[in-house]
């Protein structure tokens, strides 16, 4: 049985194979058949032409078959699916900047002129073949035999698939079914060098390369056309893969990047809508313009502008300050201020009644405010802004599709730069946990072996050292880990601010809470840990004891990638008294906390119930005296508060910080004025706002005008409750907090994206509090192009290692598959957000940061490629001209 089966198999073999090869020779004895014949046809046709001398034009009637010619003039080449062709489709003429590309009739010597005809053979309804046929002085000469080579039709469906190749619209029909790869025809391609210069430089040295069906797009195309722009040269791209960050670059860019680029080809999107607005579409961007003109009348603008006031010719490094507190008597000015309806007034003298720096009253702030709660409720509105919101991502989209190759080419070509050493700024981090749970930890066990007998805290009645306090808690050096310190968020957090709240205290203690995180305690110095075992702070004889671990003051000079992160770290000033100024500043300036990479931010905590509770505070005035009058003082008179007056220079931006999830009442314009608010109810979100705005306005106008430095206003906004916040915060804020509230409100998001309001958001915070990390919007923000930063906020509670932004930048790139341009221009968004003096910035990220556009990119400095920047700016100035019905005025420069 097994045999006879055996026998079966090899007869049915042997029986296969051999109607397979009389399949095969059948097959190619047929097609020689029909190309030897259409060969005798085209030879008979020739002479009988060469007999009578027919015009060249006419056609010759073949039987059984049909002859389509296409004619092009031009150099003579072979025409391919692979390259792109310079000459006209279907004998069509060509002019203007075609006919001198393409050369026209391309002379070969004094009397004889080339012409190239496609030439395509039917039988029965079938391609049988294709030829190139060169005319020479008129006469048909012959056809060529290897270019002439018919290409049978005879494959299959599959192969004849992946052969084909986008050609662009000016291209010869060329078959389909010709390809490089497999061809036997090798020396058919025409010679690089024997084509048109023009051509040349227009589509580069191909070979056998495939040209972008994007690039080739005609110049009049809606769908973009390539424009150079002075800057790094880049190569064309040729990849449209679905995968936006995973581009390849093209096969040659070694070569590419072996040579001086000249400039820049940038694939420009011309899809915006040309049509007249409808009427209720019109209406909608005039309540827009209002809008955006309501804010300009609300935020504070310096007269003069940073980098007018002060012209750097040296963008070299900035020679440090190495006397950054030394303080120099200034004459007191006849300045008057006083407190008026919760907001500081300023006066020339005693007998002037003008106030010199007039602000908006309460009433017209409220009454404001709901007309921009009124319009982002409206449902036209609405919808507009979410349809202008997902164009806006979907330009972006096309864009990389266009040019991700080109941004990654030039970033390749940028000398020296990447992620790893551009400028990036900490925007949002506090400095009570600014370093990580194992760098307190190995702190917290340094100070009890070392000084266990400094006295670090006052409790009931008692001064207790270190060691009696770990011994009252029961533990020891040896038992300390991090789990034990429990000062890492978990999932008991999650929509817990009082939870989170409580992280800070180690070990659950706030004791301990008090001896290391808190600069108003016993001891009041400060330890400083550059991460080279260099103690900033405490490098003279009496600087010694306990205090805040601070963790990334200045860099590791053996880690260079260090030196190129900054931080704004923000710093309490509760209210509860006017001497917490003084007291603050005497422990910066007494413990030389002073870094070339840091800057400082004021918080204030929305703790006003609290206060009245325990009796500190009487009203909400209270509150605000506390806050802003030392302010005020000391600008009218530095040698009022001389420590204070040094440490401002270094403070520059106000801060807001609190749960914002806490339920509250939206306030009018008839709320009691702060004086009033005696009750023990915290106020809103928009009434802290307002006031702190106000009285901040003032104080800037009146430091602007002494020549001091002024302060941003920054505060927390958007992480959790109403909207209103940000539309409290969207007129009087520079730059906000997290913002991740700007999901639910189109309306909203739109105006922030319109008048480029920074946003410092930090997904790994939100994820440990109110936010997933999947549904955070920080991707979607980034995309439509709002000008969004990532930051840390508190590496203490949600970072694990030692460099807490670059992780922050890691998991961001890993999970939301941002390129390295993504992440440079996120680094270059927070150098831009922050408060950094205008020398820095222009060393750290060019000497034109300052100006929009390309113009105020130097991609050697912050290695985004110039197409990056322009596509962004090209997009917003349309946007804006859309809002403002083609009547914008933009300005070249950045907003002061």
């Amino acid at each position: 049985m097994d045999n006879y089966s055996l026998h079966l198999a090899m007869a049915a073999l042997v029986g296969a194979s051999f109607v397979a090869v009389s399949a095969y020779y059948m097959h190619r004895k047929t097609l020689s058949q029909l190309l030897d014949f259409a060969k005798s046809l085209e030879n008979q046709r020739r002479r009988e032409e060469n007999a009578a001398a027919p015009d060249e034009d006419d056609d010759v009637a073949v039987p059984h078959f049909r002859r389509r010619r296409r004619k092009s003039v031009g150099p003579y080449r072979r025409g391919s699916a692979s390259m792109s062709d310079v000459t006209a489709v279907g004998g069509g003429e060509v002019d203007g900047d075609d006919k001198q590309r393409n050369g026209g009739v391309l002379p070969v010597d004094e009397k004889r002129t080339i012409k190239v005809e496609w030439r395509e053979y039917y039988f029965d309804g079938m391609i049988v073949g294709r030829w190139e046929v060169i005319v020479v002085a008129s006469m048909l000469v012959g056809i060529e035999e290897k270019v002439g080579k018919a290409t049978s039709l005879a494959s299959s469906a599959s192969r004849s698939t992946h052969l084909i190749r986008p050609t662009s619209p000016k291209s010869p029909g060329a078959s389909a079914f010709e390809s490089v790869e497999g061809s036997d025809d090798d020396d058919t391609f025409t010679d690089n060098s024997k084509l048109d210069p023009a051509y040349l430089l227009s589509n580069g040295n191909t070979g056998s390369e495939t040209k972008s069906q994007y690039q080739d797009l005609p110049g009049d195309s809606n769908n973009g056309d390539q424009i150079p722009i002075a800057a790094t040269s880049m190569i064309r791209s040729h990849s449209v893969s679905g995968d936006l960050h995973g581009v390849q670059p093209d096969p040659i860019a070694a070569d590419i990047l072996r040579k001086e680029p000249e400039q820049e080809t940038f694939v420009r999107l011309k899809i915006s809508p040309s049509e007249t607005p409808a009427p209720d579409e019109v209406e909608s961007y005039l309540v827009l313009q209002e809008c955006l003109e309501l804010r300009e009348s609300y935020v504070f603008r310096e007269a003069i502008a940073p980098w007018e006031r002060e012209i750097i010719s040296d963008p070299s490094t900035p020679k440090p300050n190495l006397t950054p507190f030394q303080y120099t008597s200034e004459k007191k000015t006849d300045h008057i201020f006083q407190m008026e309806d919760g907001v500081v007034q300023v006066y020339a003298s005693k007998s002037s009644k003008e106030k010199l720096f007039p602000v908006a009253d309460a009433t017209t702030f409220f009454t404001d405010l709901h007309h921009i709660l009124r319009v982002i409720a409206a449902g036209n509105i609405r919808t507009l802004c979410h349809h202008r919101l997902n164009l806006l991502e979907q330009k972006f989209n096309l864009h990389l599709m266009l040019n991700a190759d080109r941004e990654f080419l030039a970033q390749k070509s940028a000398p020296h730069r990447d992620f790893y050493n551009v400028r990036k700024v900490d925007t949002h981090v506090h400095h009570s946990a600014c370093m990580n749970q194992k760098h307190l930890l190995r702190f917290i066990k340094s100070k009890l072996r070392k000084e266990p007998d400094e006295v670090v805290i006052f409790r009931d009645g008692t001064y207790l050292t270190l060691k009696e306090v770990f011994e009252s808690l029961d533990l020891t050096g040896y038992d300390l880990n991090v789990d034990l310190l429990d000062v890492h968020a978990d999932k008991s957090t999650f929509h817990r601010f009082d939870k989170f709240n409580l992280k800070y205290n180690p070990c659950g203690q706030s004791r301990l809470r008090e001896i290391f995180l808190k600069q108003d305690n016993l001891i009041q110095v400060l330890h400083v840990d550059n991460r080279c075992h260099v103690w900033l702070g405490c490098n003279r004889s009496d600087a010694s004891g306990l205090g805040l671990p601070r963790v990334a003051v200045t860099a590791s000079v053996h880690n260079s990638a260090l030196l190129l992160q900054m931080a704004e770290y923000r710093i309490s000033i509760y209210g509860r008294k006017q001497s917490e100024w003084d007291q603050l500043a005497s422990w910066i300036v007494n413990n030389d906390l002073y870094s070339e990479n840091v800057v400082w931010l004021i918080q204030i905590p929305r703790l006003y119930n609290i206060y009245k509770e325990m009796g500190i505070v009487t009203s909400f005035q209270n509150l605000l005296d506390n806050i802003f009058l030392p302010l005020f003082e000391v600008t009218v008179d530095p040698d009022s508060h001389p420590h204070l007056h040094l440490f401002l220079k270094q403070v520059v931006g106000l801060d807001l910080v609190d749960d914002e999830s806490k339920p509250e009442r939206r306030p009018t314009k008839h709320m009691p004025t702060p004086d009033q608010w005696t009750n023990i109810f915290n106020p809103a979100y928009s009434y802290y706002v307002y006031y702190c705005y106000a009285n901040l306005y003032t104080l800037n106008k009146l430091r602007e005008s002494k020549g001091m430095t002024t302060i941003k206003f920054r505060p927390h906004c958007g992480e959790a409750g109403d909207v209103d916040h940000l539309a409290a915060s969207f007129l009087t804020c520079h730059n906000i907090a997290h913002g991740i509230n700007l999901r639910k409100s189109p309306v909203l998001q739109y105006l922030y994206y319109l008048a480029q309001i920074g946003l410092a958001m930090s997904p790994l915070s939100n994820n440990s509090l109110f936010l997933d990390y999947h549904r955070n919007p920080f991707p979607v923000f980034f995309l439509r192009g709002l000008n969004v930063s990532l930051s840390t906020d508190d590496p203490l509670q949600i970072h694990l290692t030692k460099e807490p932004l670059v992780e922050e930048y890691s998991i961001a790139a890993s999970v939301w598959k941002l390129s390295s341009c993504d992440l440079c221009e996120i680094a270059r968004n927070s150098v831009l957000q922050s408060g950094f003096s205008h020398a820095l910035k222009t060393h750290w990220i060019g000497q034109q940061y300052y100006k929009r556009g390309p113009e105020g990119n130097d991609i050697h400095k912050t290695n985004v490629p110039h197409i990056r920047v322009e596509f962004r700016q090209m997009i917003w100035r349309e946007e804006m001209q859309q809002v403002y019905l083609g009547k914008a005025t933009i300005p070249d420069e950045v907003d002061k």
